[in-house]
């Protein structure tokens, strides 16, 4: 007889407990299902509350993940960073998450925690090339040239036609003079996609090294054709005039760029230097000011305006 009073007394204590977690496991349900409509409809704002409210509920991996997302979009790194390093912790095989992290690591310039990531992402997949590329981006911003080309190169054997990672093993190799090696890399690319506008600017970057200027600027003129929007070719193409002291067709090739982006900082600011270089001092002040108020931080810039006339008339023998 005790042990049915027991019994029966036990259920009845639990029986609140139990609906309790039935309701909860219901609201998360009906949480994440919304959260996952609000992002699609592009609702990150409403998306991010709902994930949120459910996180709260329970602790689900996958919500974790959609909520990471999120945070990235909207620039929320930290959160972002915080909710990965928790889903590495509950579930620490899952390389995915280390990919992300050596993501947002990546956006932060935070490259010796993006190198922490990107390895342990290789631990748990050694095949795994994505992995093997973000490594070598990691090592390439803590100016480990060397160990970027290699693992570049491991990221390729296991995926040959990995554009990225030749791009930026080309990249790295011009940088350090290695024109042959770049050069394989650049028409591997070429070959397989005529009209990949990043390895033509490297293509027209190596023939400016070789001292083929007229090369060089008939592939940024080919690349502008295609893209008229590729800022790139328009400010490696101006340098290149600015380089062989034709500084008409620079500040042309500035206008045109300008016009087509108004907010083109880079493109003020070698606008300036041609304009500098043509004898036109006032409009090259008024250049390299929109240039800083455009983009302030930007190192090529910041700091520069107010010897930038000095070094320029050195460098340019005015």
């Amino acid at each position: 007889m005790a042990n049915f009073f027991k019994s029966f007394f036990s259920s009845k204590s639990e029986a609140p407990e139990a609906e309790k977690q039935k309701n909860d496991k219901r609201n998360f349900e009906i949480l994440k299902y919304d959260g996952l409509r609000a992002q699609r409809m592009g609702r990150a704002d409403y998306a991010v509350k709902c994930f949120t409210e459910a996180l709260a509920l329970e602790e689900d991996f996958e919500t974790q993940g959609y909520l990471s997302q999120l945070y990235i979009q909207m620039g929320e790194f930290d959160k972002a960073l915080e909710l990965l390093h928790r889903m590495a912790e509950l579930e620490p095989h899952m390389t995915s998450t280390f990919l992300a992290l050596a993501n947002v690591y990546f956006i932060r310039e935070e490259y010796t925690e993006m190198t922490t990531a990107a390895r342990a992402a290789i631990e748990l997949e050694s095949e795994n090339a994505v992995a093997h590329f973000l490594l070598a981006k990691a090592e390439k911003g803590n100016r480990e040239e060397i160990q970027a080309i290699a693992s570049l190169t491991k990221a390729i054997v296991l995926k040959e036609d990995f554009t990225e990672a030749r791009l930026l093993r080309a990249e790295i190799l011009l940088d350090m003079q290695q024109g042959k090696e770049a050069r394989e890399d650049i028409d591997a690319i070429l070959t397989a996609q005529p009209e990949e506008e990043a390895a033509l600017l490297l293509l027209a970057r190596l023939r400016e090294m070789a001292g083929n200027a007229e090369a060089a600027e008939a592939d940024y003129r080919r690349i502008i054709e295609l893209n008229p929007f590729n800022e790139q070719a328009y400010l490696q193409m101006g340098k290149l005039y600015i380089t062989q002291k034709k500084p008409g067709e620079a500040i042309e090739l500035f206008d045109e760029a300008i016009e087509l982006n108004p907010n083109f900082a880079a493109a003020y600011h070698e606008r300036g230097l041609a304009k500098l270089l043509n004898g036109d001092k006032d409009g090259s002040v008024e250049d390299m000011k929109k240039a800083l108020e455009l983009n302030p931080k930007d190192a090529q810039l910041t700091g520069q305006f107010d010897n930038q006339s000095v070094k320029s008339t050195n460098v340019l023998g005015l």
